[in-house]
């Protein structure tokens, strides 16, 4: 059975960027729901469970119809919510370093540039889904976006960073205010495990 990761911080420790209610309705709600659900499809199929979620959704032509959408929906909801947790963290935010600084002046001209378009991406983002950072088999950085809980993964691509835009990750702080719960994310983006998501699939 796949496991409920423990959030790697307090449901507090976003504030005042991301309040301590919204985080524990999302992980211990709605993440524990895709887990659930995602865990009730595969055990239809125990050789599914001897491979990581991330393959399962790197391939999802060999998944069996009759659970093919909770796999990719509930799957998806799953291992997307663990890279979303792992990319914020307690005083982060600030600027990246290293191999995704260099990567990003590299395929976006600056920082300020990526900033400006990844944010602007998220909120065009029409109805739920996620904004990403992805890198390529070439190790070029895309943004794009995806709907529902579509993962990168089953496009080829490597998740670099991400932004849940669905309204529950910001509905009862920021109600409709897409553009502000964007611009305050940015406080708590980890740039540590962002380099270090960037630097697994070198």
């Amino acid at each position: 059975m796949y496991e409920l990761q423990p959030l790697p911080y307090s449901y507090d420790a976003l504030e005042p960027w991301i309040d301590a209610k919204t985080m524990e309705t999302h992980y211990t709600k709605h993440h524990k729901t895709y887990c659930d659900k995602f865990n009730e499809a595969v055990t239809k199929y125990p050789d599914l469970l001897e491979k990581k979620p991330e393959e399962l959704l790197s391939d999802l032509a060999s998944i069996p119809e009759d659970v093919y959408g909770a796999v990719k929906n509930h799957g998806g909801g799953f291992v997307n919510h663990n890279l979303f947790w792992k990319c914020m963290g307690k005083n982060k935010g600030g600027l990246p370093t290293d191999s995704v600084l260099n990567a990003i002046v590299r395929d976006f001209g600056s920082f300020e540039v990526f900033k400006e378009n990844f944010s602007k991406s998220a909120l065009q983002q029409f109805g739920s889904g996620w904004a990403w950072l992805v890198k390529d088999e070439s190790k070029v950085l895309k943004i794009m976006n995806l709907p529902n809980q579509e993962s990168p993964l089953s496009s080829g691509l490597i998740p670099v960073l991400c932004l849940d835009v669905w309204e529950h990750a910001y509905y009862l702080k920021y109600q409709n205010r897409r553009a502000e719960y964007i611009e305050n994310w940015w406080n708590v983006v980890n740039w540590g495990a962002v380099e270090e998501l960037y630097n697994m699939h070198t």
